[in-house]
């Protein structure tokens, strides 16, 4: 099981959501790895808490340089989009070796699990974006939305755009705290007006067990 779990923008669940599926598929007895190529808004003296120390800690891995190096190279400190961030340091991301970085990470043996950065159409470099990486990943794709006002339309927005690509895809509506908006609801207009499959994830503990993460896991592989 490899995939490529994006978001309709950022702190919306999409790491929340890959450190999920990294704990489930080790309940089943697998070994996933799961990796987020490109960070902004990273504090290299301090990455405890960190989204990639939050993937490293959910595959049981320690949290230190040489694993953040391993899952996370292409690392800045601004939190802002990767290009933009990039160049605030005098520097860019080589979208070449970032494709060449996936694809050796994923295996046909252990399940991969490639985080993207913000939002679908957050630009990497001068002319890419996220899309166009997992455009060329062609890997299947979870799309992660919140439930917020304004969700409905960045969520069916986002997967009209995922349907043109060919990607094929699942929908995970991450509950979003203090919204008063009912994610069951947002869930369910989402799933009445698309074909894709549409899960409804409750936040948790982290080290809570939610049986949704299986059904996900399920619906990636019938992808």
């Amino acid at each position: 099981m490899n995939v490529f779990i994006t978001a309709t923008g950022t702190e919306v669940g999409k790491t929340y959501v890959t450190c999920g599926l990294a704990m489930q598929l080790r309940r089943e007895g697998r070994a996933p790895l799961a990796i987020k190529p490109v960070v902004s808004g990273f504090n290299e003296q301090s990455p405890v808490g960190s989204d990639p120390a939050r993937l490293l800690t959910a595959q049981g891995r320690e949290v230190d340089k040489t694993g953040i190096d391993a899952i996370a190279p292409w690392r800045f400190a601004t939190p802002v989009s990767p290009n933009w961030a990039a160049a605030l340091e005098a520097r860019s991301i080589d979208y070449t070796s970032l494709i060449a970085y996936c694809r050796a990470a994923v295996s046909a043996t252990r399940p991969t699990l490639i985080e993207g950065i913000g939002g679908l159409m957050v630009p990497l470099d001068p002319t890419r974006t996220v899309l166009d990486l997992m455009t060329d990943l062609a890997l299947p794709v979870v799309l992660v939305a919140g439930s917020y006002l304004g969700t409905l339309s960045h969520a069916l927005t986002a997967l009209t755009v995922l349907r043109q690509t060919g990607l094929p895809c699942i929908a995970v509506i991450s509950e979003t705290a203090a919204t008063g908006i009912d994610a069951a609801c947002v869930a369910a207009e989402i799933g009445s007006r698309t074909a894709v499959p549409c899960f409804l994830l409750r936040r948790t503990p982290p080290t809570t067990h939610d049986p949704c993460f299986g059904d996900i896991v399920r619906a990636i592989e019938g992808l």
